[in-house]
């Protein structure tokens, strides 16, 4: 179920388009700002709220990357997997990453403090190896930047 403060700002976001589906990507990120992620009981009432159908409304969600559709940790590490940062040093990085979270892709840390998410493109290559943790961009990442970028996020 959504929260009335979900809902309250789902509805303000309706207000700003002419039609109410056109807020579903707002409404999306309203819920995964709230819970770290989307769950299927949201889907069902944003679909609701936005006279869509649940599975219009998670083909949406499913379709974007950051939209979350399963739990995450506190903090997301989207590591770049194109071929410009494959050839720049990302298998280092990524070994490195793996040992001293003791996750892989697609997992999260014990603490729930990082979630490990291969992406393909940061849009960074002419600075690979290039990776995000939340909204922050990282380049010309090592092994030894690696630990103190990781101290900066609780």
């Amino acid at each position: 179920m959504l929260t009335d403060k979900e809902i309250l700002e789902i509805q303000k976001e309706i207000k700003m388009y002419p039609h109410k589906s056109a807020a579903c990507i707002e409404a999306l990120k309203i819920v995964q700002h709230e819970r770290r992620w989307v769950p299927d009981e949201s889907i069902l009432d944003i679909a609701e709220i936005l006279e869509m159908s649940a599975a219009e409304v998670d083909g949406i969600a499913t379709f974007y990357s950051r939209i979350y559709r399963k739990p995450v940790g506190r903090n997301i590490i989207l590591l770049c997997d194109s071929v410009t940062c494959m050839m720049m040093g990302f298998e280092t990085v990524y070994e490195h990453l793996t040992k001293k979270l003791g996750i892989y892709f697609g997992e999260t840390t014990t603490d729930d403090r990082f979630t490990l998410l291969p992406n393909t493109c940061l849009g960074d290559c002419s600075h690979a190896p290039a990776l995000m943790i939340n909204d922050d961009m990282y380049n010309h990442v090592t092994v030894d930047k690696i630990d103190e970028l990781l101290k900066k996020y609780q």
